[in-house]
């Protein structure tokens, strides 16, 4: 445990030279919207859903707004992020639930966070650790997964039991950078198919180098 620590301490400090500034790649201003910017993504490329989103945005300016809105209209609005009928049910009953639970304010606990529908621990992560700075787990996506793997930091295929084993070996200040940058790294550098192992700056210590390029 304590080598894997020392080298967890390693690409930490290699990652946050690369990556200085903890990021989200969708567009927001503050927590619903991180949380609807969240639920567009699924299935879909943060790119495409920061094209949609200043227009919805601008249009809905908060729960109530989604929870009155007419239900084709909102399909229409959100139609290029796909499975547009099942996401403006959700962002419907999310925002539902915010107004009835919430008084219309996004929650700041985990446990709140997941009981709104859709809201997963993953994206109650994201939004905690993006929109409010809070802490209280560490980001595991697809990208997390495979980069973890491939750094042998841990062998665990599913995020619930990922995220236990890095919050044991990555101290918790540096949990929302870690969530971050090893997300941004697996999606610049560390890439699924061919990674690019010549330009990454872990080469050196990552024990997968090149044997998947």
């Amino acid at each position: 445990m304590s080598e894997l620590k020392e080298r967890v301490k390693e690409i930490s400090r290699r990652l946050k030279k690369q990556y200085p500034e903890p990021i989200v790649e969708l567009d927001f201003s503050d927590p619903f919207e991180l949380l609807v910017a969240s639920l567009l993504a699924a299935q879909n490329r943060d790119t495409t859903i920061n094209k949609i989103t200043p227009a919805l945005f601008r249009k809905y300016r908060g729960p109530a707004d989604y929870v009155a809105a007419d239900q084709a209209e909102l399909e229409q609005d959100i139609h290029l992020s796909g499975f547009f009928r099942q996401k403006s049910k959700a962002i419907k009953a999310l925002s539902q639930k915010l107004v009835d639970d919430f008084d219309g304010e996004v929650p700041k606990t985990l446990d709140e966070l997941v009981t709104l529908p859709g809201i997963g621990r993953k994206t109650a992560n994201v939004v905690m650790s993006f929109a409010m700075g809070i802490a209280e787990g560490i980001v595991v996506d697809v990208h997390h997964l495979r980069v973890t793997s491939r750094l042998g930091l841990s062998s665990q295929k599913t995020a619930d039991k990922m995220e236990r084993e890095m919050m044991e070996l990555v101290p918790k200040r540096d949990w929302i950078h870690w969530s971050s940058s090893i997300t941004l790294h697996g999606r610049r550098v560390c890439v699924a198919r061919k990674p690019k192992c010549d330009a990454c700056t872990l080469n050196d210590i990552c024990p997968s180098a090149f044997s998947d390029s």
